[in-house]
């Protein structure tokens, strides 16, 4: 089978399960660097070039769609991609998307951080077919995992990415027959983007809530309004304890820790930085 992949670093081992099942890669398209922890592309682009199929980092139209059938491209696999994509149906055979949430939960484009926010107990990656309809395609497979308690954003992208590889081997091995017998998805919600206000951190809530919260964004960060100055927060520890202070209030600093007063006791921002202009909460 030969097909053309969209993806970043984060899902190479999906684009390595296809290649080892034996499928012939003809086109990677990727995106322009972001940054080096969650948008990198270095990786998966010398992937490519090493198999010597070619690299695209504009995004995809419906002339490369074109080309692709002129190439004899069979499928088109969706691993990661920023940009929608054109219906593939009038070019190409097969085109699938990998989706990281149990369909028809999450979908939209960046599921992730409300997983942890809704303290699930499971997730899972998804394929579906793909469809103008977002997130919307018959299932033809998906790879569930647990969660846990104390879930962050960082080891639950990890688990993501090994299961999107778990995931595309069984895809691949036995694609045909998982598409001719893909199941409709039932009806499901679609999750919105996250807005900036809603990373905001409210110290006005408790211990737990807050951890969980600055949990979900990890490295991609909360913000938090402390000492008349926007914060954006990567890290924190936190302990219930009873006090006087009021909530949103520094308490003590060492370093560059900041700890501040909570519902019920203390948030300390272990990790933190002034946070850029385009990222400040409109009070």
């Amino acid at each position: 089978m030969r097909f053309a992949i969209t993806a970043v670093d984060r899902y190479l081992g999906v684009f390595e399960a296809f290649v080892r099942a034996g499928w012939t890669p003809v086109k990677l398209f990727t995106v322009p660097l972001r940054d080096p922890v969650f948008g990198n592309q270095q990786a998966v682009i010398a992937y490519a070039e090493n198999n010597k199929v070619a690299v695209q980092i504009s995004r995809l139209i419906e002339s490369d769609l074109d080309a692709l059938r002129a190439e004899g491209c069979d499928a088109l696999i969706v691993a990661s991609y920023d940009w929608k994509i054109p219906d593939t149906a009038p070019f190409l055979k097969y085109a699938v998307n990998f989706h990281a949430s149990p369909l028809p939960d999450g979908r939209g484009a960046y599921p992730v951080p409300r997983a942890i926010l809704e303290n699930r107990a499971h997730w899972a990656v998804t394929c579906h077919r793909l469809t103008p309809n977002i997130d919307n395609g018959a299932i033809l497979a998906a790879e569930n995992f647990p969660l846990r308690a104390d879930e962050c954003h960082e080891s639950l992208d990890l688990k993501i990415q090994m299961a999107a590889k778990k995931l595309a081997a069984t895809v691949a091995r036995d694609f045909v027959a998982l598409w001719d017998a893909a199941k409709p998805q039932p009806p499901g919600a679609v999750w919105p983007k996250i807005t900036m206000a809603e990373r905001a951190i409210d110290f006005t809530r408790p211990v737990e809530a807050l951890l969980r919260h600055i949990r979900a964004f990890g490295g991609t960060g909360s913000v938090a309004y402390v000492g008349n100055q926007w914060l954006l927060v990567k890290r924190a520890v936190g302990w219930v304890e009873a006090h006087d202070h009021i909530a949103g209030s520094v308490v003590h600093v060492y370093n560059r820790t900041i700890i501040v007063a909570a519902m019920d006791g203390y948030i300390a921002l272990l990790d933190s930085d002034i946070a850029p202009a385009h990222v400040v909460v409109q009070m």
